[in-house]
């Protein structure tokens, strides 16, 4: 399988030697150790060992940290953290069965210190930049729907539409939304939930939620993990690694946060 050919048996012994804690240094890999770290909360936890779940709460508290002093986006941490207390809180009341590695106090703790974290996450302030100079407000209105269309993530949308008026305008156009829609979802995914508005058109933004609910979103990443079947190995791709293959770029697979997970089921 493709686990055993690349050195790691287990996903506890991959999440240990790939110094997910420098990554998260690192703003293009941030999110993806996120969205990994989320994963492994909703389903694989109990199959890290003592030293990959400790080395888990090491790299978590690094993050939580990083946000609380950067504000680097709070939002993902909280779903995060919502996922992770849920999943310990059903695995603690089931802790005759041995599920969890180590003492039953040390998760009590662990799960009082999420809760602390999530406390921290909310009463979290925003530091207001003192800027002299050209601010968003001064963008003309192209550049600022510009700024729009390139955000992947409608919650994003809305955040930036509460800034100002104008953005809130540009925030709720339906063409926005509409190809938000396009670009996760397929044509036959809307047609099972068409929401029309009160004056007979599609409510696009509406239909995103709806879709979104049901449908996994197409999920961006400024740096992934890339697996390489020459040399099977696992690497962050603007890294990169010395491939002695006559064509490296065909060698090339990218790794999504699932499918990292999945390497590892037998």
């Amino acid at each position: 399988s493709l686990s055993q050919r690349h050195g790691y048996c287990t996903l506890g012994e991959a999440f240990n030697r790939l110094d997910f804690s420098s990554a998260i240094q690192d703003i293009r890999r941030f999110n993806y150790v996120v969205k990994l770290l989320q994963l492994i909360a909703k389903s694989q936890l109990t199959s890290l060992s003592g030293a990959a779940q400790k080395n888990y709460f090491n790299i978590l508290d690094k993050i939580v940290q990083k946000v609380m002093e950067d504000q680097y986006n709070p939002r993902l941490i909280k779903d995060l953290l919502q996922d992770l207390s849920s999943t310990l809180c059903i695995l603690i009341r089931g802790v005759g069965k041995s599920v969890l590695v180590g003492n039953i106090n040390i998760w009590i703790c662990r799960l009082e210190t999420i809760l602390l974290w999530q406390q921290q996450l909310k009463n979290l302030q925003m530091n207001k930049q003192v800027n002299n100079g050209l601010t968003l407000s001064d963008l003309p209105l192209h550049m600022l729907n510009n700024i729009l269309y390139r955000f992947s993530d409608g919650w994003d949308i809305i955040t930036l539409g509460q800034v100002t008026p104008t953005l809130y305008m540009l925030s709720e156009d339906r063409q926005l939304w509409k190809k938000l829609c396009q670009y996760h979802f397929a044509e036959n995914q809307f047609c099972r939930h068409l929401i029309p508005s009160e004056k007979g058109h599609i409510d696009w933004k509406l239909m995103y939620f709806a879709l979104q609910k049901y449908y996994p979103i197409k999920e961006q990443y400024g740096d992934t993990l890339h697996f390489c079947r020459h040399c099977s190995i696992l690497f962050w791709k603007d890294t990169g690694h010395p491939c002695t293959a006559s064509d490296p770029n065909t060698c090339l697979m990218p790794v999504s946060p699932q499918h990292f997970i999945d390497l590892f089921k037998f």
